[in-house]
């Protein structure tokens, strides 16, 4: 079943939720002779919706990897989810695919999951056919939706065909490109060809034309011959084209009913035909600089995309051979951590089935299973090589929630089914957060999230609870103030004896020196949480030993770690020991330690303390009609709205905005805009924290120190 790398077509199928990719990828199947029956979303029998959890939810979440074999190449597709909250998935098929399908529904135009997908689709650099799906639908309008999409995604893109009628009763497509009408039975598949009607001869010649300019732009002669011939054959187009798609020089636009199987068969013949294989495809980069093309006669390479836990088998690997050939039983060394794998066994995937072969060539995909070291992100070579391949980015998370049990012995089976979910999905991220006191699970929404707690009841058995995280304030002071602390305990023997006098500051970059004191030493340290701590020694005299300085510093960084306003970190803060006294006897590390930490706190109090909040910058695209909402909802979040511009047809509003209200933010947007829109945050900075807001977190802090 192995074929050769120029015959290969790697095609990932992306957009919008309820676009119709899976039920469009079901009649590409049927018409490959794939499977014998198409099936639907609703009847759970899809091939690339197979999981529970897709099942219940009626949506893809997972991406998914099946093939077809058409006329004398392979093409493999990747169903992806259109969720934004699976972006994770998006990335990791883009990694590895050398043709994006983008499919937009006809009755809603371009939706925000596009304009998410188009995003990474630019990144990678992938050629681009795009599909109009849905003709069938009472409101389907493909002249705008043609439009939108130009609107958004540029000039580039050049419709192949157009509905003759759409609606109920579609079943027409003129094909500019072949320079025919289709005409598709009633239940679809395979269609009449009929002479345009002399009325569309106008529209499809202009068609016709636009397509021979930007074929003859890559293949000489062929202008020459369309104005001899008056049109050109696909065939005698197809090199000019393919050169194009593969540039990124034209996006060709198709139309199609995935349900009712109308136009899905011309759409794999152009894959077929023109869409580049990984041999058109430009040299990949590798980390050190250095590039590989697809070449079956070099040493083997291959690059893992994608992992997945499944019951009785365990977890599976989806990797891209992206050099030479990989046979069942060969040994790659994992130049992420220099382990060495067997591939005892290699799969081509269809779904949840896998089908095992021998090899595969350069350029195609494939699985395997019960790697040892192999994990998402990694690249695998044959001994001796040293080749990495650039790792994916994903986008940072939109969400965070704290996370506990009901019972505390199952905290421990909590975080490591967590990590064992976060190996498969790298958008998802487990924090153990010491300054907190909280165990954070990081994603990209609350239907990322709330699947995630899903999957641990069903696979694991573990319930878990989500609650607000706390909020890593930090504390600061904005004067300066003296004060002395006094320790002293006498319980018979040697007893405690410390006392210090300090002065406090706010500290930053470039102000003056402190006065009225002798600087006998100095440090600047940077504090683990941000910021800095500036220590000035400046005792004269012996009145407390320079053995001491440890202790002190030791007490004062104690007190900055637990603050005294709210028990968040203290930052940017200058202390100047100036004074204190000691005893012969009864003065050692821990007296000064307990005498420096009360002098700070007592210092801090007195030098007007103030909190400071995270900020973070947030961006977020929504239709025209829901900006007011949308800008309204963030004024009651103590947003800062730093500025608006509008991207295709939409609104793009950039806000700073504190993370303490940002809670469910996620589930907000979607729920004013109808999930028409997106957003992606970003930490910015500390900021002060208004004063009702401060008096009412130190009471709030007040009460729970004396409830514990």
């Amino acid at each position: 079943m192995s074929a050769e790398t120029k015959n290969l077509r790697n095609v990932v199928m992306l957009g919008h939720s309820d676009s119709g990719k899976t039920t469009l990828i079901e009649a590409m199947l049927f018409e490959g002779g794939e499977i014998k029956r198409r099936g639907t979303v609703e009847t759970q029998n899809t091939v690339s919706d197979n999981t529970d959890l897709e099942h219940e939810k009626g949506k893809t979440i997972f991406s998914h990897q099946m093939f077809v074999n058409w006329r004398n190449n392979k093409i493999n597709i990747i169903d992806t989810p259109g969720f934004d909250d699976f972006v994770g998935e998006i990335v990791s098929s883009l990694k590895v695919a050398d043709t994006a399908v983008i499919v937009l529904n006809a009755a809603n135009g371009v939706e925000v999951g596009t304009e998410l997908v188009w995003e990474y689709v630019e990144k990678n650099h992938t050629p681009t056919i795009f599909v109009i799906n849905q003709m069938d639908h009472p409101k389907a309008d493909f002249e705008k939706t043609l439009e939108q999409a130009k609107e958004r995604f540029g000039p580039k893109l050049v419709p192949i065909q157009y509905p003759y009628n759409s609606g109920p009763h579609f079943n027409q497509i003129i094909d500019a490109l072949r320079m025919v009408m289709y005409e598709f039975p009633e239940n679809g598949g395979k269609p009449e060809k009929k002479p345009i009607p002399e009325s569309e001869m106008e529209k499809a010649n202009a068609m016709h034309n636009a397509l021979v300019e930007i074929a003859a732009e890559n293949e000489e002669g062929l202008m020459e011959k369309y104005f001899e011939e008056g049109n050109l054959s696909e065939e005698e187009l197809a090199k000019g084209i393919t050169i194009a798609i593969a540039n990124q020089q034209f996006f060709p636009v198709f139309v199609t009913s995935g349900l009712k199987d109308m136009g899905s068969g011309r759409l794999m013949g152009f894959i077929n035909d023109i869409a580049p294989s990984p041999a058109d495809r430009p040299a990949r980069k590798l980390e050190n600089g250095e590039e590989i093309t697809y070449d079956p006669n070099d040493k083997t390479t291959i690059f893992i995309y994608k992992t997945l836990s499944e019951p009785q088998v365990g977890m599976v690997s989806y990797f891209k051979v992206l050099t030479g050939k990989l046979k069942a039983g060969d040994e790659l060394v994992n130049a992420n951590n220099g382990e060495t794998e067997r591939i005892s066994q290699i799969f081509l995937a269809k779904g949840k089935d896998r089908i095992p072969v021998n090899e595969l060539v350069a350029g195609d995909l494939g699985a395997t299973v019960k790697l040892k070291y192999g994990h998402s992100n990694n690249t695998l070579n044959t001994k001796g090589l040293d080749r990495k391949i650039r790792p994916m980015e994903f986008p940072e998370s939109r969400i965070r929630k704290a996370v506990s049990t009901d019972s505390s012995a199952d905290m421990e089976k909590l975080v490591t089914a967590l990590n064992r979910i976060s190996e498969e999905d790298p958008t998802l991220r487990v924090e153990q957060s010491a300054e907190l006191k909280q165990t954070l699970l990081h994603g990209q929404g609350q239907l990322h999230l709330d699947l995630v707690k899903q999957r641990l009841q069903d696979e694991f058995g573990v319930n878990m609870n989500f609650s607000n995280p706390k909020i890593p304030y930090r504390e600061t002071i904005t004067s300066k103030a003296d004060a002395d602390y006094r320790h002293k305990k006498q319980s018979g023997g040697a007893g405690q004896f410390g006392e210090i006098h300090m002065r406090v500051e706010n500290f930053y970059e470039g102000m003056d020196e402190p006065t009225g004191v002798s600087i006998r030493q100095k440090e600047i340290e940077d504090l683990p949480w941000g910021g800095k701590l500036a220590f000035y020694w400046c005792i004269v005299g012996g009145a407390i030993d320079n053995r001491y300085i440890g202790a002190i510093k030791k007490g004062i960084m104690q007190q900055m770690k637990e603050g005294p306003l709210t028990g968040s970190h203290c930052q940017n803060i200058r202390v100047s020991v100036y004074d204190g006294k000691m005893h012969s006897v009864d003065s050692n590390d821990i007296s000064f330690q307990l005498a420096a930490s009360g002098a700070f706190k007592t210092a801090f109090h007195l030098a007007k303390p103030q909190l400071l909040e995270p900020m973070y910058a947030v961006e977020i695209l929504c239709p025209d009609e829901d900006t007011g909402d949308v800008m309204g909802d963030l004024q009651t979040r103590r947003a800062v709205i730093s500025g608006m511009d509008s991207e295709g047809h939409y609104q793009k509003i950039l806000a700073n905005v504190p993370l303490a209200e940002m809670h469910d933010y996620g589930s907000t947007l979607r729920s004013i805009t109808g999930g028409r829109a997106k957003f992606k945050m970003k930490f910015s900075d500390y900021q002060l924290v208004p004063p009702n807001v401060q008096q009412e977190l130190v009471k709030q802090h007040a009460v729970e120190s004396v409830e514990v």
